[in-house]
């Protein structure tokens, strides 16, 4: 048996490519997007003529043919840059391709993964609603079957790249006395009939990423839209999910990551009675500790990432480098801030921004304290 923590040529290539379009088109913008909250179009499709939009799905679907090693990698960089394009990006791929991928039929992976993959729409997933959040089991919206259509009432919440998406996975009660093996996912083409987004919601952080509501009346959905079977919508979702707590832990890693980078930089340049505050230990210390904890939760994200690649179970790993790693995201931004003094807590240096972003990634797709129910459970408790 071999450890190798080398990354192959492929991944240290698409790393590169990522960090090289993060750098020269990613960051120059993200402060003014932050205060405007302007989504950026223009770079979704640049990253799709790049590939970077359809990283870890077969080339016959207008993917990259990459590895989930690759994926989380690059979601790391742009999230370093401007966090909400990282998770315009975790979210296109992870749980709103995906499903598609793992699940649909060769038509329907057709139909719609080509396009995404080349970011000319993009994919959207919507699970949430104002009574099922941490209990995605209490999904009220219902799918009813009128001859060879499905017919969609109900709403959902909270959905990220709404406004921008080509199609919408959802998820829908089709059997309510079966409890969550009565719940199936769909396909949802946008616009369609009786379908609805509602307007931007006005977040705390991740300004420009694209978050709205939605809303079904009587939308009707032909036999085809259907995911899998009916019934399989919990175990589909909740498989995407474990997928997506990988990309949700690189974004944070990528926020971390740019807290130490502005921590360290403004340590250095920062004189105070007589030399930089770089040499004082209590700062010295903060950025040790930021510096060793980004690395482990860096290592924890690419383990689960490498262990789903070997088609391995990563259920355990994979909710501990999104616990671990959202959770140093925000120590790392408040540390950032703490070094930074009162200048951190203007909004014209990107510390503040970091913070508001890193929030986060210990909310979405699973809080807290659900990885640690998780986890928990893996143990056998």
């Amino acid at each position: 048996m071999s450890l190798n923590f080398d990354l192959s040529q492929d991944q240290a290539m698409i790393r590169a490519l990522a960090r090289e379009f993060a750098n020269e088109k990613v960051a120059p913008g993200a402060a003014e997007r932050d205060k405007t909250g302007r989504f950026p179009t223009e770079l979704v499709r640049e990253m799709g003529q790049l590939g970077l939009m359809g990283i870890p799905f077969a080339e016959e679907y207008g993917g990259m043919g990459g590895d989930t090693v690759s994926y989380a990698l690059a979601v790391e960089e742009i999230s370093r840059a401007d966090a909400s394009l990282g998770i315009t990006l975790a979210a296109h791929c992870s749980i709103g391709m995906g499903p598609v991928y793992y699940f649909g039929s060769k038509e329907q992976k057709e139909r719609w993964l080509p396009g995404a993959a080349k970011g000319e729409y993009l994919a959207s997933f919507g699970l949430t609603e104002p009574g099922a959040g941490s209990d995605s089991a209490g999904t009220k919206t219902t799918a009813v079957p009128d001859g060879d259509h499905w017919v969609l009432n109900g709403s959902k919440i909270y959905i990220t790249n709404a406004a921008y998406c080509g199609y919408i996975v959802c998820t829908a009660v089709t059997d309510p006395s079966k409890g969550h093996k009565g719940i199936s996912a769909f396909i949802l083409p946008n616009p369609t009939e009786g379908f609805s987004i509602g307007p931007a919601y006005e977040k705390m952080g991740l300004h420009s990423s694209d978050t709205r509501p939605l809303y079904f009346d009587n939308v009707r959905l032909p036999a085809d839209a259907l995911l899998g079977n009916p019934g399989e919508g919990f175990r589909q979702f909740m498989i995407t999910l474990d997928g997506g707590r990988i990309s949700i832990g690189a974004m944070a890693v990528g926020i971390a990551q740019a807290s130490l980078d502005s921590a360290l930089a403004y340590a250095k340049q920062r004189v105070q009675f007589g030399q930089s505050i770089s040499k004082f230990q209590a700062i010295q210390h903060k950025l040790a500790d930021m510096a060793m904890e980004i690395e482990l939760a860096r290592m924890m994200v690419l383990k689960a990432a490498w262990l789903k690649d070997q088609g391995r179970p990563f259920t355990r790993e994979g909710a501990m480098a999104k616990l671990f790693a959202s959770e140093t995201a925000v120590r790392a931004a408040n540390q950032a801030i703490q070094i930074h003094g009162g200048a951190g807590y203007m909004e014209d240096l990107p510390v503040s921004r970091f913070w508001r972003d890193a929030k986060l990634t210990e909310i979405g797709e699973g809080t807290s304290e659900i990885q640690r129910n998780i986890i928990a459970k893996q143990l056998g408790c």
